[in-house]
């Protein structure tokens, strides 16, 4: 699976272009910086101009939104230029994977549901790493980025509610609030990747039998299907029991988080000892903070799928590289 990181051929897309998304999404965790700094200013203007009438003038208030305007549009086509480029990188990794089982097709054919692995399972896998691999690295960039800002603003909030004085109140709230949320939903989903692998293998098998009903009138017979198919349809129901308790806890603790940062910040905003701007401000940067640090809450279902994925390429490598050793005996 990782041999586009291994094989010298594979180079210049695994080292370079890996270099290029690196830089590229770091550029655009800049960008979001910006945006944050302009948040705080923009916001503590218009609270200006809304409570002292004529304080601001139209070329100024124009000004911040033109401000904004270029640094979302320079943040769009990065994106956009980096999302393409990325598809591409991603393509050429299901290549190396597959270029290395089309050389060994004879013997990996032997393997149970080779084809399937070989097709379908090289593209998820690619389609997966490609979705989690830049939110993982865009997450990881915008905490190194955002735990800082989020540290400096938070020396001016020293209590918190129900518990008092606290030193840098809101990254302990992120960081513990988002920690406790990971532990939580791991503990509640820790079943899911084994379901999902499970329902790839009845989906095989049930594939399988219809494929060779195709080719030979003796298979895919009324009762060998039903009885493949129920296999399936029990499979799905379980997935869909354990997925209905751990979207009600997942849905649950993401929607409590909204009103955290605010929470958190009550004693200092009825206390007036803040503006407006610097709400939205360290409201925003509370909340990028925390997003970053709850990527597994968030990705679960993928990573779910990804393990599943990943656990079914390992079984057929490992079938591959023991043939391979049997032949050479």
């Amino acid at each position: 699976m990782f041999k586009f990181f291994t094989n010298k051929n594979w180079y210049p897309w695994s080292i370079f272009g890996s270099i290029v998304i690196l830089v590229s999404t770091w550029y655009q965790v800049q960008l979001d910086v910006m945006i944050n700094q302009w948040f705080g200013e923009f916001y503590d203007t218009l609270q200006k101009a809304l409570t002292t009438p004529n304080s601001v003038s139209e070329k100024e208030f124009i000004s911040y939104l033109l401000t904004f305007a270029k640094i979302a549009g320079v943040w769009m086509v990065l994106s956009v230029a980096t999302d393409y480029f990325t598809s591409h990188w991603t393509f050429r990794w299901r290549t190396a994977m597959a270029d290395y089982y089309h050389e060994n097709w004879t013997k990996a054919r032997l393997t149970e549901g080779a084809s399937q692995r070989v097709q379908e399972d090289t593209l998820k896998f690619a389609r997966i790493m490609e979705g989690l691999g830049v939110e993982l690295l865009r997450s990881l960039m915008t905490l190194i980025a955002f735990l800082p800002i989020l540290w400096g603003l938070s020396k001016q909030i020293t209590a918190l509610p129900f518990i008092g004085e606290v030193n840098h109140a809101l990254v302990w709230v992120a960081v513990l609030s988002a920690l406790g949320g990971t532990v939580l939903l791991a503990a509640v989903g820790f079943k899911l990747p084994g379901i999902e692998y499970d329902i790839q293998k009845e989906e095989a098998a049930y594939r399988k039998e219809l494929v060779l009903g195709e080719e030979s009138l003796g298979r895919a017979g009324h009762e060998s299907v039903n009885f493949l198919y129920g296999n399936v349809r029990k499979i799905h129901f379980k997935m869909y029991f354990h997925y209905l308790y751990f979207n009600a806890v997942k849905w649950s603790y993401l929607q409590g988080m909204v009103i955290v940062p605010y929470l958190a910040l009550a004693p200092t905003i009825v206390t007036g000892a803040i503006t407006l701007g610097f709400v939205q401000q360290i409201a925003r940067a509370f909340n990028k903070v925390e997003n970053s640090l709850q990527y597994l809450v968030r990705s679960w279902p993928i990573i779910v799928e990804l393990i599943s994925v990943h656990r079914r390429l390992s079984e057929f490598e490992k079938k591959l590289e023991l043939s391979k050793v049997e032949a050479n005996i």
